[in-house]
């Protein structure tokens, strides 16, 4: 039972209880040992009789401890005393992103990314470390007074058994991942999909899945489609957008694959957050039946023998255990009820069914074969007609005689109310780019798809272009008249109008290379304003020069636009560590006794010097330092001391001489970043 007043460890104070959670209470303490505020985490009493639970959370909580980044609250000490377990973390002066989203409402779109950063990147240094969280959520999340993010409460989750899910998930169901919530394998796609649901509710300022108890919401998140956070945030841009529905992907294939994936596209989307670099699978696509190319046709008609007879083998492998399973549902209309049975029962029929249907496929596939090499030749050498006129008419009443047909299929993009974000994902998916129009006199919701050309249905080349009309939000002008008069009127207005809006157009200039106050020069020379400078890590281009802007050179831009460029600072900051801890007494030297003053000094391997003091106080307590540039370093003690007095052969006493004693010892640092 821990009290106020009373000490854990022989060194640390309970001052005041600050927070409580589902399986530990928090408390403000002090480090009598080091003179320094923690946070002393405490494993309630109903958790710490369980042997197993408590075994695995000693485990983590160590694991835990071995974390030093500037993103992760670190722990420090890991312990059990009287039966009351604990772990002595650092302590933040700040609050949860869960209040800080509560108090105002929901955050602006930079204020969230910026947070996500800092988020995904004490879970790289976690993952890096093979250290999952499996419970990331606002409620983990702490921001100091100084803007600082941290992630707390490493290790809990993954200790986590069955006798105590209910209770933790009480607090996480919101923000599981579905394969968490099925009660499977977890890994830092895990992690990864639980900071996308944070994301979704710091730019929405609500949770994306919502339901009576925490059964119902963990069946969404294993079946529902996650809804778009635009829906709720009109001023989310497509880049923001696109990245919350990677991270959320149902299948942990197509969510960002590490954090290092998903911090690139989340600082990229603070440059350019309009434009649409991220790649989402689209499921229907990645899983539909497509028509192979000509190339796929010639390398399917050089199939050997073998190969063909193995492709069939699969075939008929596939269709039997759909077979199977299907009967095994009820499908077969009552014929049997054991698969396995009747299987042995049926073995000679179904050998020889087996058998003739294999060779049935192989003929129909050499005849297809056949027919796709006659027709290909055929048609190179014009007995089916020349390429000024191309022509389809196998399959009678598709389409016309003499129509073209190349190319694919263009989506259905307008229907349904989608948004700018989905289009885009749809029509990358299947091969098409995208150019947008704003509509400012539509009455659609802002994002909203209101047309496209090509329209859906409509065939075109793949890598073609297709244009979508978004609106803007805007109110709707007044309705045209439909007379003849006010056609032409509205006629000459539009021309007059274009005429004006293209006096109004300026080309990017190319601005990668160039020196900030050159970039800005740049700009203003072309008409253009200079927006966001963002420093980023490069190695190919010195330190303050233009690496990447915002619109490509030559694209065609409103005078006035505002170019977000992201300047370098140089290469990537070097590997840093850090040391802290209490320095020990010689006690492996010779003749050292306790009392004795001792020369200490501590210097780093490339000759930075942490310590040079004399004592004979041990241990010498509180040393600390950060941005080491070394891995490791070597304590050195220096003292003088008595050799005991001895005998010699006549009987004679010689008394002990004092000389000067040296002492080595290694450290190693731990890594920062």
């Amino acid at each position: 039972m821990i009290k106020i007043g009373m000490m854990i460890g022989d060194r640390y104070e309970i001052l005041e209880k600050i927070g409580t959670g589902g399986m530990s209470d928090v408390y403000r303490a002090k480090d009598h040992k080091l003179n320094r505020p923690v946070a002393v985490k405490v494993l309630k009493q109903e958790f710490s009789e369980n042997d197993n639970f408590v075994s695995k959370f000693r485990v983590e909580a160590q694991a835990a401890a071995g974390l030093m980044h500037p993103n992760i609250v670190n722990v420090y000490d890991v312990g059990d005393e009287n039966g009351i377990h604990y772990i002595v973390m650092e302590l933040v002066d700040g609050i949860t992103l869960k209040r800080y989203i509560e108090k105002k409402s929901r955050l602006t779109v930079k204020e969230a990314v910026s947070i996500a950063i800092q988020v995904a990147m004490g879970l790289e240094a976690a993952h890096n470390n093979h250290i999952i969280h499996r419970d990331i959520k606002p409620q983990n999340i702490i921001i100091s007074k100084e803007g600082k993010v941290k992630v707390t409460d490493f290790g809990i989750a993954k200790a986590a058994t069955s006798n105590t899910i209910t209770s933790n998930v009480m607090g996480s169901v919101h923000y599981t991942s579905p394969e968490q919530a099925r009660g499977g394998y977890s890994d830092a796609k895990s992690d990864i999909y639980s900071l996308g649901i944070t994301l979704f509710e710091m730019l929405t300022g609500r949770l994306p899945f919502n339901g009576d108890t925490t059964v119902a919401i963990a069946i969404k998140h294993i079946q529902e489609d996650l809804p778009t956070p635009v829906t709720f945030n009109e001023d989310i841009p497509i880049s923001v957008e696109k990245i919350v529905m990677k991270c959320c992907q149902k299948s942990p294939d197509r969510r960002y694959q590490n954090a290092a994936e998903l911090i690139t596209d989340l600082k990229r989307s603070l440059i350019t957050p309009d434009d649409d670099f991220v790649n989402l699978v689209d499921p229907d696509e990645e899983s539909a039946t497509r028509v192979a190319t000509e190339a796929e046709q010639k390398s399917i008609g050089g199939m050997s023998d073998t190969e063909q007879m193995r492709l069939n083998a699969d075939v008929m492998r596939e269709y039997e255990q759909q077979k199977r399973r299907g009967s095994s549902r009820g499908y077969d209309n009552g014929d049997y009820d054991d698969d396995e049975d009747e299987y042995d029962r049926r073995s000679g029929a179904y050998g020889n069914r087996m058998e003739k249907i294999t060779i049935g496929l192989a003929i129909v596939a050499a005849v297809l074969v056949g027919i796709i090499v006659i027709f290909l030749v055929g048609k190179g050498i014009g007995i089916f007609g020349s390429d000024d006129n191309p022509a389809v008419t196998i399959f009678e009443g598709d389409y016309q005689e003499g129509e073209d047909v190349d190319g694919i299929e263009v989506p259905d993009v307008v229907s349904g109310n989608m948004s700018y974000a989905q289009a885009v994902s749809i029509l990358n998916s299947k091969g098409f780019q995208v150019a947008k129009v704003d509509d400012e006199t539509s009455t659609a919701s802002k994002n909203t798809v209101v047309s496209q050309s090509p329209e859906a249905g409509e065939y075109a080349e793949s890598g073609s272009t297709v244009t979508i009309t978004v609106s803007t939000g805007g109110e709707s002008n007044s309705a045209a008249s439909n007379s003849a008069s006010t056609e032409a009127s509205d006629s000459s207005e539009q021309a007059s109008s274009e005429e004006t809006v293209e006096s109004n157009q300026v080309a990017m200039p190319n601005l990668v290379g160039l020196s900030v106050d050159e970039a800005i020069a740049a700009l203003a020379e072309a008409g253009l304003e200079q927006g966001t400078i963002v420093d980023v890590n490069n190695e190919q281009y010195p330190v303050d020069t233009i690496t990447a802007q915002s619109q490509p050179v030559g694209a065609t831009l409103e005078k006035g636009t505002k170019i977000n460029m992201e300047k370098s600072k140089g290469p990537s900051s070097p590997t840093t560590y850090a040391f802290s801890g209490d320095i020990a007494a010689p006690t492996e030297g010779q003749n050292y006794t306790d009392g004795i003053s001792v020369h200490v000094s501590f210097v780093t391997a490339d000759g930075t010097s942490l310590l040079d003091t004399e004592t004979a106080s041990f241990p010498i307590a509180g040393v600390s330092r950060t941005g080491l540039t070394s891995p490791t370093g070597v304590i050195t003690f220096k003292y003088l001391a008595s050799t005991p007095a001895t005998t010699d052969a006549e009987g004679n006493i010689i008394e002990g001489t004092t000389q000067e004693y040296t002492v080595t010892r290694a450290v190693t640092f731990t890594q920062e970043n």
